[in-house]
């Protein structure tokens, strides 16, 4: 149209050169004086033709193919299916050589109504409000049910706050259920930093255990330190309110909450997620990535899962954590090994029976000093059962004395009257901690009875 007004408005001027007025026709154009000119001078020597535009009918070099659109729309259908356009751009560049910008993305898979599960409320109203048009102007039910199968479901966003000073003040943790891999739902154990938004732990286990959020805590504890605080969810992991409880092995809380009383790390708990908003967006991040490269690496297990993190984590906080060379970290200095497997166990207190032996986990145990000669003490003996990170496991007694467990088989595996290669078992020496550890039973039973709901109940009992 531009041209045509151009072509008509300089045709008049050569015709009529005595009413020409190239101030006027400057005005009418939008151009200066000296670009009339020129125009005329064109318009005489090459006619019409020199108003056509040197780019009409060639595509800008820019332009992506109808061959690239087609791939690109046949891969998030079959291949890259539920990936946000973010994650999808990144995978596209990754494993299928196509290197275009997230918002061409968006504007291909857009044009055929296919929605991020990511986006807008605002975008999903006007996409909507584009669809019911096309369904009503829509002449056969398959074109009214394609149109509809276009919209994808829209999770709420969690509102956002201000993060800590210091990378370690906070950690917030939180498990997510997921269908990680076709048919499994697993739960995926996650910490991140408030400060600098990084993963600074994460496990998957088939359930929300306290098992998995120990593994978290020792990924925390080896690559960083001791942090200063958890905010978690009142888990019965974390915190613990039931008060008909058959024992104290029961109340989860001391468990968790021991080790974190023993490392000097606070605990917070709050069952309202806006509290804790960062781990509930890692959460909806995490569902929304990892279940596809979970799948182009062939994980159908949690045990390779586990083990696919370990370099996802890093690839993950390269892109989206903040750099740490401006944020100062209140880390304390990581323990060793030992004190780690040893804070991070599992305290419960146990009977011992008329055959000098310790019943845990439908399995029975003998107790043996540091010669691995046995130990015996009276029937009814309380003792405080310790089971390691590690899954080795120890027995206090009386707050003084701490002894190994070994496992009492139920059949001998040889006799030694009817087998010629028996030999009798001979005692190893065996690995005990120093009593420098606070697994004592008074220490533990302190610690229990100090919590908030069981002063309630003591004071009630009184009553």
């Amino acid at each position: 149209m531009n041209e045509q007004k151009k072509y008509e408005v300089i045709k008049s001027m050569a015709d009529h050169p005595e009413t020409a007025n190239k101030d006027r026709a400057a005005l009418v154009l939008g151009c200066t004086k000296r670009h009339i000119n020129r125009m005329l001078q064109g318009y005489l020597k090459n006619g019409k033709e020199f108003f056509i535009h040197g780019n009409r009918g060639k595509k800008p070099a820019t332009t992506i193919s109808q061959e690239i659109r087609q791939q690109v729309i046949d891969l998030y259908r079959n291949k890259y299916y539920e990936a946000n356009f973010e994650h999808y751009t990144e995978l596209l560049k990754k494993h299928e050589g196509i290197n275009i910008c997230a918002s061409s993305v968006m504007n291909i898979l857009e044009s055929v109504y296919i929605l991020s599960p990511k986006v807008t409320k605002s975008k999903r109203k006007r996409i909507k409000h584009e669809l019911r048009a096309q369904k009503a102007a829509a002449h056969t039910q398959k074109e009214q049910a394609d149109i509809q199968a276009n919209l994808v479901a829209v999770e709420d966003a969690h509102s956002r706050r201000p993060r800590c000073t210091y990378f370690g003040e906070l950690q917030q943790m939180d498990a997510t259920p997921h269908e990680w891999v076709p048919g499994q739902v697993w739960h995926l154990h996650l910490a991140v930093d408030d400060a600098s938004g990084m993963v600074t732990g994460a496990w998957f286990d088939t359930q929300e255990t306290l098992n998995g959020y120990y593994h978290v805590f020792k990924q925390i504890l080896n690559d960083y330190g001791v942090p200063y605080k958890f905010l978690t969810d009142k888990r019965t992991v974390f915190t613990y309110k039931k008060k008909d409880a058959p024992s104290d092995d029961k109340d989860t809380y001391t468990q968790f909450a021991y080790a974190c009383k023993q490392f000097g790390v606070e605990l917070e708990s709050s069952s309202v997620p806006q509290a804790k908003g960062r781990i509930e967006r890692l959460n909806q991040t995490f569902q929304s990535r990892l279940p596809i490269e979970l799948r182009l690496a062939g994980v159908t297990d949690t045990h390779k899962a586990n083990e696919f993190l370990h370099s996802y984590i890093k690839e993950f906080n390269e892109k989206f954590a903040l750099p740490l060379y401006g944020i100062k970290s209140v880390f304390e200095t990581q323990p060793s090994q030992e004190k780690i497997n040893l804070t991070l166990a599992v305290l419960t207190e146990r009977t011992v029976d008329a055959g000098h032996a310790i019943q845990f986990e439908k399995k029975f145990y003998k107790m043996v000093d540091h010669k691995g000669v046995q130990v015996h003490y009276r029937k009814g003996t309380k003792v405080m059962l310790i089971k390691a990170f590690d899954g080795s496991m120890f027995v206090c007694v009386n707050d003084k004395d701490i002894y190994a467990l070994d496992e009492i088989p139920t059949h001998e595996h040889k006799s030694k009257d009817l087998d010629a290669d028996y030999e009798p078992p001979k005692p190893k020496k065996r690995y005990i901690p120093p009593m420098n550890h606070p697994w004592r039973k008074q220490d533990f039973s302190k610690f229990v009875h100090s919590q908030l709901h069981r002063i309630e109940e003591d004071l009630k009992s009184a009553c």
